[in-house]
Order: C-alpha cells, then structure tokens, then sequence
C-alpha cells in the first residue's frame, strides 16, 4: 500500500521505445497529415542479406525449428546450414534455365524447406510467391488457385508432400512449370527432389546472381483478395520489406546483453504478418523461430501450449481467441506460466480488438510471475504496406489501437463523417499489383498515397501523440431506415467484446432496415466451459441456455450503455457453418469480408429480420 491507501500498480518490464515525436499538418479542408520526426535509419539492400550476414557469423545458432517424425521431436536448422542449402537451391533454379522472373509458388505451409526454398527464390532473382493452402487444399473448385496461376504464371511449384496436392495440380495448367516436392512426389506428375537440388554444387554464379538483387527488385507476390473475390497479387520489392524490417528494430530496439529473439508462431508464411512482420525481422536480428503447428482453436492449441512447455519466447503474438485458451492454461498451470514469462519483452495481439477482461487476466499473470506487467503492442498495415505502418510503439495500457506512423511513414487522415480515412505514403508501399495496372492505378491518389480504405479516430484530437483508434472499413458502414449511420468496425469490436467469450467474430447486418442485428460465429471453447459440456459440438452450444444467457446479458449490458440506435444490437443468430474461402467470406488476412459473408447469408438476414423471429434469432433486450 502507497501511504494514501491505494494499491500501487506494477511497473512495466522495461523496453527501450522509439520517441513518440509526431508532427500533424492541418489543411484548410479538415485533412492532416501525420507523420513521425525521427528519421528512418539505415535499409538493408536485400531480403537475403541478413541470413547471409548471421549464417557467417554466428553459423551455429538455430534459425528455424519444426517438429519431425514419429516423436515429434525438435529439428532444428542453423543459421549455417540455412545459407549453405539456400545457396544450393539457388544455383539448381539456376541451372533449371527457367525464363528470367517468373516466381517460385509455395503451395504448401510453413516449414523449414518452405524457408529455404523461399530464400533461393529471392536469391535467385525470382519473386517468391507463398500461396494459401486453402486455395488447394479447402477449396472444392480451385477457382482461386487457377486465377492465381493465370495472374503470376510461376516457373516453379514446391509442395511439402506431394499426395494432397494431386487434385489442385490436376486442375491447372503446368505447361512450363516445374513442379519440386519434399516428402512424397505427386502420382502422375514429373516432380524433382527438393533434397536433390539442395545438394546442388554451388558456383560464382550465386554470388553474382545475389548482388545483382536491387532495393526495387521484387521480393514476394503475396495474395489479398480483401473485398473483391478473386486475389489480388502484391508487388513486394526487397525495398519495401528491409525498409519496414529497420521501422520494427527501430520502434523496439535492441539493448547489448538482451536475448536474440525466440518466437513459437503459426502465422501461415502466404500472410503478410506470418511472412512479413513475424519473420523478416526476426531474420535481421538473428532470431529463432520455432514454427508452432498449433492454433488457436479447440482441439490444436494444445499443440501451442506443448510447445510453450519446452521453449520461452522473448515475444508472443496471437489472436483474441488463442490469448483467450492462453490465459485459462496459465491460470491452471504454474510452471508453464513460469517458463512462458521466463524471458518476455513484449505481447502482441491482431484479427480484433483484445477484450479489457482478457487484457487483465494476463496482467495479472505476468504480475503473479515476474513482478511487472507486460507491454501489449498491436500494429496495423496490409499487405500493400510491407505490412506495418503503425504501431503502438510506447507503454500504452489501452487496447484496440493501431498507434503511431512508424519512421519514414506518412499517414494522410481524410474526413470522412465523424472518423478520417486513413491514406499512405513512404518506402513500405507496394508500387502495385501484378498483372493488373487497372487495379494499381485504382489504389493511389493524386498525391500518391495508397488508399487503404481503413478508417481512424483519434483517441484524443488535441494530443496526436496518444495514438489513432481504428474505426473500420470506409466502405463497409451504411445506414439505417432512421438515416443513422452505422459505423462496422467499431460496432462489430464493441459487440464481440460485449459478448465475450461466446461470439469469436460476427457479421454485421442492417442496411435499409430499422435496427442492426448480427449473425455470429460462436467460440466453440468458450461455449463448451460455459455449458459445461467439453465435448459439445457447434451444432449442440448454439441452442444451450447458459451460452445464450451469456450473449444475451453481455449484448443487453452493451445495449444499456449504447449513445444511440446505430450502436444497439437488436437481434442476434448464432451460426454452425464456418466462413467460406470459396465464398469470398475469409479474406486471405483472415478477416471476415462483411459485404461477401452477408450477401451469401442472404436467407439468415431475412429470418434476422423476421416480423415474428424464430426459435433461433435470439432478442437482445
């Protein structure tokens, strides 16, 4: 107790952040333009330098880990070995004689051959192109993966393990393509060993091809299809990345005698912020990474928490969901807690805002296990942006920010109603899209800032310096029959929050009509310790009583507190079926596409608004 009576509140382990010196210039029609002061230090030329740099001077610390074999135990991949394979395979891609530029596609997740042969790509002078599994895996049509092939048209096609793969390969055309497989070849297909060409003799001709590679040069072709169905390909230059990766090691430097960053992360790598911000700048600080083939969901986050059990991570980023499971397991198990927090700098979160309770709880733990509370960052960007423009890159104990422009960043904020849409400019931009010149010219305005179609407010107008809130999709609001606008991203936030922990995320409906109502997708765990029924299936939580009391009770409470109609839920139906990629429902970001998801739930807005609701639309009071 302090002498006053009051409880003093922990510190925060410390970290040594970049100086929030912002300057604003207003314009005479309401837009400003936001930027940082200080100056952005030096870039790396190229992608591939930094395993270069580590695997020659420190050849022996481990790069990536992946659990292997019957036992499922750790292999590991040196910093050494990285470089001598990656070079390996860049000279075969080079003996292939393959026409200049086309990409490398990965079809397959993350793994430690994925790494490399995404290194030799670059390296090579080749984009590499890492394309979501689902396209070929989930997806019943191919559709995607087709139009993705047509767009990029790669010379080579890697796949970890040939036999899943065989329908997806079947449905394209492979004319001129060479395909490489890891494990297994694919029946019926001509298929190179990925282990045969990493024994590749090496020649000068990999040192030249190296130094060859410009700042300009692209990098990756990462896909987004954001609201418009069929995936964008996005130009990453080796410029965009390196510049971003000195924004991150600027933003949290560090300090002699700190830890080399060790991360557990099942970001897929074909994910900007798997593939960008999770392992670039790990790769500049010669970090290891261990690849978590876990999730955050019922059933394989106890992947995730084995992992944690054998290795202590100096950061952990995760979603709502999986901090969720995190904090439960924490809560119940004192030495994985222990060895969770032997060594953390830093939480960070993505996919939704983090609820207040949730946000307290691991306080509380980090507080029971180290003495300090644990910085929880967020950032914001897109692919297009390399990805992350801002972050939240001080001691901030508020959720549900995107912060501050990192160096070298300039945020253009456009009125738009009673929020600004957010524009972009600086060295992290996508010069475009690939194959479609239409859609790139579509992309900028006038003065060259890239329109992201995101929305911010600030959290105070007379201090920029704490930080912008996000405040959705310019293009997703709409109004009511009243003529109130509705405001999507915050809406939705506010009301996943409000109904935590049984709403995982929600669909927003409402357009024309007199109220706004929701259809959401419950948390499957969370449902099932509700009910107390562990074994309940989807189709069994959504009609228990305990779990739509507790939705009902959140949402009313959020009712209660509500400024007006455009912030009130009236209706709410809880859904078994998962969003569908072949829908367009799930971006390649892993957000949910509102406009797609409820124009396919077309039938379910209608009985949302049904003059007498059925046994399934739940009233919210």
């Amino acid at each position: 107790m302090s002498a006053s009576g009051a409880t003093a509140v922990p510190p925060f382990r410390h970290i040594d952040w970049a100086p929030r010196d912002i300057a604003l210039d207003r314009r005479p029609d309401g837009t400003m333009l936001m930027r940082s002061r200080v100056a952005l230090g030096p870039v790396a030329p190229h992608l591939p330098s930094f395993v270069r740099r580590w695997g020659t001077e420190t050849p022996t610390r481990t790069f990536l880990a992946q659990r292997r074999g019957p036992q499922r135990d750790w292999q590991r991949l040196s910093y050494g070995e990285a470089l001598a394979k990656a070079d390996a395979l860049t000279q075969a891609l080079i003996n292939l004689d393959l026409p200049a530029g086309q990409p490398v596609a990965v079809l397959s997740g993350n793994s430690l051959e994925h790494a490399l042969m995404m290194l030799a790509a670059m390296q090579a002078g080749r984009p590499a192109a890492p394309v979501s599994p689902s396209y070929s895996l989930v997806s019943q049509d191919h559709a995607k993966l087709r139009h993705v092939f047509a767009l990029i048209k790669p010379a080579v096609i890697m796949v970890q393990d040939g036999p899943p793969f065989e329908k997806a390969l079947a449905a394209l055309d492979l004319r001129g393509m060479r395909i490489v497989h890891v494990d297994r070849p694919p029946a019926g297909f001509d298929s190179l060993s990925f282990h045969a060409l990493a024994e590749t003799p090496v020649t000068s001709d990999v040192q030249a091809s190296v130094d060859s590679l410009r700042p300009d040069t692209v990098g990756k072709l990462l896909f987004t299809s954001g609201s418009t169905g069929m995936p964008k390909a996005v130009i990453n230059t080796h410029g965009m990345m390196c510049a971003n990766t000195t924004m991150s090691q600027q933003a949290r430097p560090l300090r002699d005698g700190d830890p080399r960053p060790e991360v557990l992360d099942w970001l897929p790598w074909n994910h900007t912020m798997g593939g960008n911000a999770m392992l670039n700048p790990l790769m500049a600080d010669g970090g290891t990474l261990y690849i978590d083939d876990g999730r955050p969901v019922p059933g394989l986050f106890d992947e995730t928490l084995r992992n944690l059990r054998e290795m202590s991570p100096t950061y952990f980023a995760n979603v709502p969901a999986g901090y969720a499971m995190l904090a439960t397991a924490l809560e119940q198990d004192d030495a994985l807690a222990r060895a969770f927090f032997k060594q953390l700098q830093l939480f960070a979160y993505g996919g939704a805002t983090l609820p207040d309770d949730l946000y307290r709880r691991l306080q509380a733990l980090a507080v029971r296990h180290t003495g300090e509370r644990i910085v929880m960052a967020t950032g914001w960007g897109a692919t297009e942006t390399g990805p992350t423009a801002t972050s939240t890159y001080w001691n901030t104990e508020r959720v549900g920010l995107i912060g501050l422009p990192y160096p070298g960043v300039e945020l253009k904020l456009v009125p738009a109603g009673p929020k600004f849409e957010i524009r972009l400019r600086g060295p992290i931009i996508t010069p475009g899209y690939h194959g479609q010149p239409e859609l790139t010219a579509k992309a900028f305005d006038e003065e060259g800032f890239y329109k992201i179609g995101d929305a911010a407010t600030f959290v105070d107008p007379e201090r920029p310096e704490e930080g912008l809130v996000f405040a959705g999709r310019v293009v997703e609001d709409f109004k009511l029959t009243s003529g109130t606008f509705v405001h999507v991203g915050t809406l939705r936030v506010a009301a996943i929050a409000a109904a935590s922990p049984v709403i995982q995320d929600a669909l927003v409906a409402g357009q024309d009509r007199e109220y706004v109502a929701l259809l959401a997708w419950p948390n499957l765990g969370a449902c099932r310790v509700l009910c107390g029924k562990p074994d309940a299936t989807l189709e069994q939580v959504v009609h228990e009583p305990a779990v739509i009391q507790a939705m009902r009770a959140g949402l009313a409470a959020h009712n209660a507190s509500a400024t007006g109609s455009s912030m009130r839920i009236a209706r709410v139906m809880l859904m078994t079926e998962p969003p569908s990629v072949d829908g367009n429902e799930l971006t390649d970001k892993g957000y949910i596409n509102q406009r797609a998801g409820l124009e396919r739930r077309a039938a379910l807005v209608e009985r949302l608004y049904a003059a007498q609701p059925d046994a399934e639309v739940i009233v919210i009071a």
